[in-house]
């Protein structure tokens, strides 16, 4: 059973190492089966997942609810397009809006196209509203960002990873330092800026957290600019910093946010954009759309997705947690670990090589104990796990990356 099992891994690696592109490199683990803050590989071996799939996954691994949500509505109608009207679509924007405040929502499928969306929005309001010439607003990023992978994006990314091979790109983009709010003000002697966007927390980048204070002077910054502050929430809001949104640490409410991710639970492909009308009317019928956004599974999904995080509590619990899983990280006596950061269940450790050993072999010997994690930039694992899990299961991981930690000693 064990032999016919890892034959059925090594089989799943070929095939996606013949057949599929060559744009990841995961770690060596084929994985069948997921449930709450578990999966399960081929062989049934059972680990606990500490990325959730880059928090797609904040409520957990096929939670009931959203499952079953997905299932009823899967077996009613699943997609109609906006050319016509659908019974779920309606429900759902009025749901999610006034979940999070706001006049109107965009819905999109995947966090690039959020991200796009909200690029796209904040430039027809410049043209619009603020009076910018035709094709000259522009958009200020900030260095280190992830916000996707389309041609647009990347043309913002500092990262060669990310662009490095895809030119020409797109012009309109002003890239400064982050956590640095002087670099922002200066940037905004421009007056054909249009927006601002930002992450909160760089997730990709390693959990790196800016400064108290930061966004909330970038935000004050905006206004008084009449700039658009956007909020990049897709891998940092719905609960995984300890907050609702990331922006709420510093009691900032956003022009726009984007969301993505655990929008769905992790079940279906599910973001979107949050303005108020003043923006977002700026689009008119015909000028942005997808013919999957705002489908009547994704409107269900959603909303259940949307229930679970308000109904378990899990803002307040990776609040809770996240403080014990920081205090735990920052024990570890390693000369490995050169430093930890993060802020509610979104850590991250940055790791220096010893022996020849680096954050690729500290995965893989975290993978052989029974916890999931992945490299970032080389030398940094984040650790994010479904916020449903438990202070038991917690502490359970936490002594698992010690032990790995010091293994290496």
């Amino acid at each position: 059973m064990t032999l016919q099992a890892k034959t059925l891994a090594q089989k799943a690696i070929e095939l996606e190492d013949k057949y599929g592109a060559h744009n990841y490199h995961p770690l060596p683990v084929v994985l069948a089966k997921g449930e709450g803050v578990y999966v399960w590989d081929t062989e049934g071996k059972k680990y606990f997942d500490f990325l959730s799939a880059y928090s797609a996954l904040n409520q957990g691994h096929n939670h009931p609810k959203i499952v079953g949500t997905l299932i009823e509505q899967a077996q009613q109608l699943s997609l109609t397009s906006r050319a016509f009207y659908n019974d779920a679509l309606g429900k759902y924007e009025k749901y999610i809006t006034s979940y999070f405040g706001y006049d109107k929502v965009l819905p999109m499928n995947t966090g690039a196209e959020a991200v796009e969306t909200a690029i796209k929005l904040a430039r027809k309001w410049a043209y619009e509203k603020k009076g910018i010439a035709e094709n000259q607003a522009k958009i200020i990023v900030c260095e280190g960002n992830f916000h996707g992978r389309t041609i647009s994006i990347v043309s913002a990314s500092t990262d060669p990873d990310s662009y490095g091979g895809f030119g020409p790109y797109t012009p309109g983009f002003v890239k400064i330092p982050y956590n640095n709010a002087e670099a922002l003000k200066i940037a905004l002697q421009d007056k054909t800026v249009a927006g601002f966007m930002v992450e909160p927390i760089q997730g990709e980048a390693g959990v790196n957290v800016p400064d108290a204070g930061y966004l909330a002077a970038c935000a004050e910054l905006c206004k008084q600019n009449n700039v658009l502050f956007i909020a990049d929430e897709v891998q940092t809001g719905l609960g995984r910093t300890g907050k609702l949104l990331a922006c709420e640490h510093e009691n900032i409410r956003p022009d726009v946010v984007i969301l993505g991710k655990a929008l769905s639970g992790g079940v279906y492909p599910v973001s979107a954009v949050l303005a108020d009308d003043e923006i977002m009317l700026c689009i008119k019928p015909g000028e942005h759309g997808s013919t999957y956004g705002g489908n009547p599974i994704a409107a269900k999904v959603a909303i259940a997705a949307l229930e679970v995080l308000k109904d378990e509590k899990l803002a307040e619990n990776s609040a809770r947690l996240g403080e014990i899983l920081g205090k735990e990280l920052r024990s570890i006596k390693s000369e490995m670990i050169k430093l930890v950061r993060g802020k509610g269940l979104f850590y991250a450790i940055v790791i220096s090589p010893k022996n020849g050993k680096t954050a690729w072999d500290v995965c893989l010997k975290l993978a052989e104990n029974g916890l999931l994690a992945k490299p970032t930039h080389g030398d940094i694992i984040r650790f994010a796990p479904p916020l449903i899990i438990t202070e038991e299961q917690l502490k359970e991981c936490t002594a698992i990356i010690r032990n790995t930690i010091e293994s290496f000693e």
